[in-house]
């Protein structure tokens, strides 16, 4: 009874405001309350319109404006934007349409839609995606309608993949060499690119909550003695050039009034060398899988953290 007598308020206050029956500093009051009201009996599990459309209905006033606003408030337009981390490279069941941007079914955007059932849906997200092409052919996406936005962005920029089959291919002193060159562009080029390309989201859609996620640690080092593969040192050093990423992209989220989603956390237990991981290791027939989260990594790393930040 008291969500209806809330609804029943917000109702009555826009009500007389659009009559001129009260101040127009009461409209903000009536649309503020929708919002809450909104909030609140979803919370609750109760049907949002259908409450209001009772309330409104016994005050006499049109049950369908009314409804209509307190949808609109609440209604999500989510879009999804970056690199492979976010399309979904490694998780498999790709989508045709996508062709060699490899989106999947299992990406993490993807299945927070599929679970939350936004009014729209779009991923832009690409393999390879650089900030350079977020803002050339991504950007285009969003609205001043868009209330959501997720990204995962700048390896690429880094050229962490090369690195990546560097390490894989050549020595350990190459392997270190190119990292320490990845973390300079890091520390020094890339807070410019991510800057801008945060000011252009927000400048395309100016009322959206910007979420950008970093990526994982890829090595389990406790583990590293007994797993085969790359040396310690190597790994150690591709940990560290992934937190400096991770690092980056925090400053720049912060710096842009974003928020900064931070995965390591939530696959800890679950990177390469462990036995559950959650991320595929190194393999030189699927190179572009390599260090890419599974589907697994998708659902149960990418996905929870998103959705709390959302």
């Amino acid at each position: 009874m008291r969500i209806v007598r809330i609804i029943f308020s917000a109702a009555v206050v826009a009500s007389a405001a659009s009559a001129g029956l009260v101040t127009t500093t009461a409209a903000p009051a009536a649309n503020a309350a929708a919002a809450v009201t909104a909030a609140a009996v979803n919370a609750a599990g109760v049907n949002a319109a259908a409450v209001t459309a009772a309330a409104v209905n016994a005050a006499g006033v049109n049950a369908a404006a009314v409804t209509a606003a307190v949808v609109n408030a609440t209604a999500v337009n989510y879009v999804a934007l970056g690199d492979s981390y976010s399309s979904g490279v490694g998780a498999g069941d790709y989508l045709s349409s996508s062709g060699s941007c490899e989106r999947s079914a299992d990406a993490y955007p993807e299945q927070w839609a599929a679970a939350n059932s936004p009014a729209t849906f779009t991923s832009v997200a690409c393999s390879g995606a650089t900030t350079a092409d977020v803002l050339s052919s991504q950007v285009s996406a969003l609205s001043a309608s868009t209330t959501l936005v997720s990204i995962t962005i700048g390896g690429n920029d880094a050229g962490f993949s090369s690195v990546m089959e560097t390490c894989v291919l050549s020595s350990t002193s190459t392997c270190l060499n190119d990292i320490a060159a990845a973390e300079t562009f890091v520390a020094d080029q890339l807070p410019a690119r991510l800057d801008q390309t945060l000011q252009t989201i927000r400048a395309d859609a100016p009322s959206a909550t910007v979420i950008v996620l970093g990526y994982p640690d890829l090595y389990d080092l406790s583990k590293s003695g007994t797993c085969i593969g790359l040396s310690t040192q190597d790994r150690t050093a591709l940990n560290q050039g992934a937190a400096d990423l991770d690092g980056a992209l925090q400053a720049a989220a912060q710096a842009n009034h974003d928020t900064f989603a931070d995965v390591r956390g939530q696959f800890a237990g679950h990177e390469i060398c462990d036995s559950g991981s959650w991320l595929h290791s190194v393999d030189i027939f699927a190179i572009s899988s390599s260090y890419h989260p599974t589907a697994a990594g998708q659902e149960l790393g990418y996905l929870p953290v998103f959705s709390r930040a959302a």
